[in-house]
């Protein structure tokens, strides 16, 4: 995590020296003036990898225990920018996640489908700080050893929180850094014997993409 971190620093801190690079001419007075053409929608996808996706499990008649998991997850983004500083974007990802613990297996599956907004501030028409909030459903399916597991999925709230970094490849394609800190919601689980269990997920994780932008 503390690399990931460090990463995007060097990304903020190089954000002056790529604009200059892209996007950018003066006219014949000196004056300097973007010559990147806006492009409004985008579509494109994600690679997010886990760090130490968390499933705190609280069950009937023990104490709470918790299961992490490093995994990766894949996502599609479909958004629009709505103004020069802010832009909405629908996401929708499926990651997994388990393990043993105490002689039991655990294995989860999440899809989640969130509605984000962003803070952004442009560079030179090539580099984009941004910040985010997101909210949204995600689809829980669960199984603790055999004993308790959901065929359906449990649909619950989920938010998430993000920061990164967006540039400009050409006036076409954008590539996506970032780190999201996300909570999926809790799984409610039950076994024959009416014995129940509730996990609570969330994970930090950091996230790359490319996107194709339309203008439209």
């Amino acid at each position: 995590m503390k690399k990931i971190i460090a990463f995007m620093g060097l990304c903020l801190m190089a954000v002056p020296a790529l604009a200059d690079e892209y996007g950018y001419g003066y006219d014949n007075y000196g004056y300097g003036y973007d010559t990147t053409p806006r492009r409004d929608t985008y579509v494109g996808m994600r690679i997010h990898k886990n760090e130490n996706i968390a499933f705190r499990v609280e069950s009937d008649g023990w104490d709470g225990t918790t299961i992490r998991d490093d995994r990766f997850g894949f996502g599609i983004v479909v958004g629009n920018r709505l103004t020069d500083h802010i832009k909405i974007e629908f996401e929708s990802e499926y990651t997994y996640g388990g393990g043993e613990k105490y002689g039991t297996e655990y294995d989860f599956d999440i899809w989640s489908n969130m509605l984000n907004v962003y803070l952004y501030q442009q560079f030179g028409g090539a580099v984009e700080p941004y910040a985010g909030l997101g909210i949204g459903m995600s689809g829980l399916w669960g199984d603790m050893g055999g004993v308790m597991n959901m065929s359906d999925a449990t649909a619950d709230m989920s938010w998430g929180a993000m920061i990164g970094v967006n540039f400009a490849l050409n006036t076409r394609i954008d590539l996506n850094l970032g780190i999201k800190y996300q909570n999926y919601g809790d799984l409610d689980m039950q076994d024959d014997n009416g014995n129940t269990a509730s996990i609570e997920v969330d994970g930090t994780e950091f996230y790359i993409g490319a996107v194709y932008k339309f203008g439209l």
